[in-house]
């Protein structure tokens, strides 16, 4: 980074089903909790960005950022970014950008869906604008069929079992139950997992992230300071479907944003002892952990196997991740970024990391947060 940016400020709305809130009272919500976190005046917010994938069919809604710009009193210029599941991390990068370049000081990012007030089928439909419209939604796939058949073929080249696989989130359950902001603070065993109902072979009910609503919200600023700086901001893509791929066990963007985010960073890997990944479904977590150098290839089950047994000095997805936190799409990375903060903070820890991604990692975001008070 070629400025140093803090994180002064961060919101969260619990994410859940919201029947009875918008999807501008959700951002509304945490808009004003990051400016209260923060001590900052809504008149020192230079640029709005906003992210969100779906709420042209969820919501009816374009113009989010206008939407957003005008909760503030003094409706700063605002845009809107998009890259599916993605979204937060891509619109935390385009901020670092912002601040780096000098065009703001502070930025205000909010990222927000309303999810749940569309039927299954539609918004089985609106989430596969995330594949390609042409090689993979002719097929009938879903994201759970695209990452059923990742899980097969993993399983295939690897030798993990289903037994196995069920402890990832089992480990997610368990960190969220103390999460005031998590949409299920239940505690799953591993059986209760294998258990669940088949939804896509081999992947289970309990191995995806559910339908969610909510919004998170993170004040970036070069002229305010706090102990939280942004240290690497990094996006890497792929393509957009699995059928022009090398390999589907692997999610190279990952790989990419990974080694780059270290490098702007000027960190080891093994300085990070934060990681809130993106799980969207119970082998993408396994995966990851292997993309992002934390486990060998085809061993990413042993360091969840480690997190399960309490032997890892690793702490991931502190909050429950998506699986149990929820996954309010556009608003995941930003949620990941804040639950990264307040672990580094809690538990005195030097570097964390948010990893987030779009589609079956077609884009990948990385931001690696220093704690300055260690």
């Amino acid at each position: 980074m070629n400025q140093d940016i803090f994180l002064v400020g961060s919101g969260l709305t619990r994410f859940g089903e919201w029947w009875d809130k918008s999807l501008k009272d959700l951002m509304d919500e945490a808009i004003k909790a990051a400016l209260r976190s923060s001590g900052l005046s809504a008149l020192e917010i230079d640029l709005v960005i906003v992210a969100n994938m779906l709420a042209e069919v969820t919501n009816n809604q374009a113009g989010l950022g206008a939407l957003a710009s005008a909760l503030l009193p003094h409706h700063p210029p605002a845009m809107r970014v998009e890259a599916a599941c993605g979204s937060g991390a891509l619109a935390l990068h385009t901020a670092c950008a912002f601040l780096e370049s000098g065009r703001a000081k502070t930025v205000l990012v909010v990222g927000a869906e309303k999810m749940t007030d569309v039927s299954m089928d539609v918004i089985s439909q609106a989430l596969m604008g995330a594949a390609d419209a042409e090689l993979d939604a002719p097929s009938g796939l879903t994201f759970p069929g695209i990452f059923g058949l990742v899980a097969k073929r993993y399983m295939h080249e690897f030798g993990l079992t289903r037994e196995e696989l069920s402890i990832v989130s089992a480990v997610h359950h368990r960190n969220a139950a103390e999460n005031p902001f998590a949409q299920f603070r239940t505690e799953l065993s591993p059986e209760a997992v294998s258990e669940s109902p088949l939804i896509s072979d081999p992947l289970r009910l309990f191995d995806c992230s559910p339908v969610s609503d909510g919004a998170a919200a993170c004040i970036l600023s070069t002229s305010h300071k706090s102990p939280l700086r942004i240290v690497a901001s990094q996006i890497a893509s792929d393509t957009l479907s699995i059928a022009e791929r090398p390999t589907i066990v692997s999610f190279p963007a990952t790989r990419e944003a990974m080694n780059r985010a270290l490098l702007e960073a000027d960190v080891e890997r093994r300085d990070v002892r934060v990681v809130e990944t993106h799980d969207c479904f119970s082998i993408a977590a396994v995966i990851n952990m292997e993309d992002l150098g934390f486990a060998r290839e085809g061993e990413g089950i042993k360091l969840y196997e480690d997190l399960y047994e309490g032997r890892a000095s690793l702490f991931v997805n502190m909050g429950g991740g998506l699986k149990a936190c929820g996954h309010p799409v556009a608003a995941t990375g930003l949620k990941q970024l804040i639950d990264v903060g307040k672990h580094l903070s809690r538990a005195s820890l030097p570097y964390g990391l948010a990893h987030n991604f779009g589609g079956a990692g077609a884009t990948c975001g990385i931001h690696i947060v220093q704690n300055a008070n260690v």
